[in-house]
């Protein structure tokens, strides 16, 4: 970003500075260096020369612009950081290629196809994702014969899942590994619910989410089950699911338990929002408002 402003700033045109994720707020969340650190304040200096130098800041996740407030570097906390230079734009889902998907990517898997109610998780499986705490879960409700979770995915933890469900004897969780990107459509399309599988400790939620995850969750027309509570959060907004106060095994398997139980013209309900909401962050819609942006600076 430092080369495109100077790059920008000699030709005289408007240099865009997309922030993907909040570096370096998330090399010091994992303890790569510390913030008081002289590299730590270096970075913290050139983060704050990129924000006040670009045109104009898009930000993934809505929230994001309280950590310019947080660092005061926003005009309206006494910054210098012009508020209206700072816009909200998230991942999305393209929903005609999802849809299409859905019916040409198919996979032939009895667990998907069989009559019981279906958990299911797809992503990473590493520490960040607490995957672990889905297997506690769902050894809380395992007498449920009519409930089922599938695990969709590869990480460095997969095998020690993989051991725990045969030292623990654990009978209504499936780890089906890696599944190519294209047929998630199909697999999200076949489930009952769908889980958004976070640790509450090792990130800063308070900003909301910008996993392209949740969008196809959104455009499954699934309800989903957060096991963190976000800010910004498209569940609390839409009403497509639950987010959960505490990522504990026992708040999780309460709420697989109560979407279970729910009325069918409640399950209905929240799937149709969780489709409809989906729509607001549909790449065409997103892409309109990026062409906006970038005219906007042009003028």
């Amino acid at each position: 970003m430092v080369a495109g402003i100077k790059i920008a700033k000699r030709f005289k045109v408007p240099c865009i500075c997309e922030v993907r994720d909040l570096w370096p707020e998330t090399i010091f969340a994992f303890g790569k260096t510390k913030e008081k650190s002289i590299l730590g304040q270096l970075l913290i200096a050139g983060e704050h020369w990129i924000y006040k130098n670009s045109d104009a800041l898009v930000f993934l996740k809505e929230g994001d612009t309280d950590y310019l407030r947080e660092r005061m570097w926003l005009k309206s906390s006494g910054g210098d950081i012009s508020d209206d230079k700072c816009y909200y734009i998230n991942n999305g889902v393209d929903i005609e290629a999802f849809s299409e998907q859905i019916r040409s990517e198919t996979i032939c898997d009895e667990d998907l196809n069989n009559a019981k109610f279906k958990v299911i998780y797809t992503g990473a499986i590493r520490p960040i994702n607490n995957v672990g705490n889905i297997l506690d879960a769902a050894k809380l409700i395992e007498d449920n014969d009519n409930v089922q979770f599938l695990i969709f995915g590869e990480g460095n933890q997969l095998e020690i899942l993989r051991k725990r469900i045969v030292d623990e004897g654990i009978t209504n969780v499936k780890l089906k590994g890696y599944v190519d990107k294209k047929y998630i459509p199909y697999v999200l399309s076949k489930s009952s619910v769908n889980i958004l599988n976070y640790s509450q400790s090792k990130y800063n939620w308070s900003r909301g989410n910008s996993s392209n995850k949740l969008f196809e969750y959104m455009a499954s027309g699934k309800p989903i089950i957060s096991t963190v509570k976000m800010g910004y959060s498209p569940i609390d907004k839409y009403d497509c699911g639950i987010a959960l106060e505490k990522d504990t095994p026992e708040a999780l398997a309460d709420a697989v338990t109560g979407i279970f139980e729910m009325s069918e013209e409640r399950y209905n309900e929240i799937s149709g929002n969780a489709k409809l909401g989906a729509e607001d962050f549909d790449y065409k819609v997103l892409t309109s408002k990026m062409i906006s942006l970038m005219e906007s600076q042009m003028s």
